[in-house]
């Protein structure tokens, strides 16, 4: 059993523990020494990071067995066709994306805080929260997959990584968590 860190990383942080430009970072945060992140999440993006101290264990989590679902508030309404095109698969650069899963959610979930700055209000474009799970994990992957549909990203949170959830933690709070 090992005991890893649950962390809600709060918008416009960097995912390590230091920044040459001085921006806010994990180290702002978390005081462990010895502990690093298993997989990164984008300095505009938010929600569940998991910290570990074990780099079998860090391996894993970022692998494709811990799939990822994210809460995703995009402009526009996703279509049919865009949803099963986000399920067959999307080539992004040189690779192959597609969702495990993904679904339109009715409204924003009401456990949701609010962001500081806030997200952007177009009266004429109405704007959908969806969640996407993935079993892989690239580089601002989320993002791509919704554009190549024509659905910007507004706001990206990761809500839970294998079974993991980031449950009632607000952003910058954290918690020990047995695995």
């Amino acid at each position: 059993m090992s005991e890893i860190i649950v962390f809600n990383k709060p918008y416009q942080v960097m995912s390590q523990f230091t920044d040459a430009q001085q921006r806010a970072h994990l180290g702002d945060y978390i005081e462990q020494p010895g502990f690093y992140p298993a997989g990164r999440l984008d300095y505009d993006s938010e929600g569940l990071m998991l910290l570990t101290d074990d780099g079998v264990l860090q391996n894993k989590i970022s692998g494709s067995d811990w799939h990822k679902t994210y809460l995703i508030q995009v402009e526009g309404i996703p279509k049919a066709k865009d949803l099963t095109r986000l399920r067959t698969g999307i080539t992004i650069k040189d690779y192959q994306a597609k969702t495990v899963d993904v679904a339109v959610l009715a409204k924003k979930p009401g456990w949701l805080w609010s962001r500081n700055p806030a997200v952007r209000f177009r009266k004429k474009i109405p704007t959908s929260w969806l969640t996407i799970t993935l079993d892989q994990g690239k580089n601002r992957q989320v993002r791509h997959m919704l554009a190549a549909v024509n659905l910007p990203v507004l706001r990206l949170i990761r809500i839970k990584m294998g079974t993991i959830e980031l449950a009632d933690l607000q952003p910058g709070d954290w918690r020990w968590q047995s695995i």
